[in-house]
């Protein structure tokens, strides 16, 4: 199964059906299920950084979310499960989650699994050894 690193706390965005959008610079082809790996570095200013986008967004929805605290965060492994069903270049970006100049990978279904740890790639990578407890939570 394929597996992409992002940085928390946007793993956990993502993890908990708050952010419907990855951004990247690059564009995929790729659709289906994709394990979030949480990125095994998060430094309290990016966390900062993320906690002031959310508190000054003009969508009042997102204004609403509350980030864990910087603690709760797990990083250094697998997180959750989305789905990649659309790649959006930055000209068609439509979602509140669309950075500028960026490609939009739309995310649907995403949901947390228990925190597994595993060593991250950069790009999409390939996750094979899963124990049989991880396979019945995907499910």
């Amino acid at each position: 199964m394929k597996a992409l690193s992002i940085r928390q706390p946007w793993a956990w965005l993502i993890v908990n059906g708050h952010k419907d959008i990855e951004n990247r610079t690059w564009a995929t082809k790729f659709r289906g299920e994709v394990l979030v790996h949480a990125g095994l570095i998060m430094t309290r200013k990016e966390y900062a950084a993320v906690d002031d986008f959310l508190r000054n967004h003009p969508n009042k929805k997102i204004r609403s979310i509350r980030l864990p605290s910087f603690d709760k965060l797990p990083c250094g492994g697998i997180v959750g499960i989305t789905k990649i069903v659309d790649c959006i270049p930055p000209s068609k970006a439509s979602s509140d989650w669309h950075m500028a100049g960026c490609n939009g990978f739309k995310l649907e279904q995403s949901r947390p699994l228990p925190y597994k740890h595993f060593k991250g790639k950069l790009s999409f990578f390939d996750v094979n050894y899963f124990d049989k407890d991880l396979l019945v939570d995907m499910k």
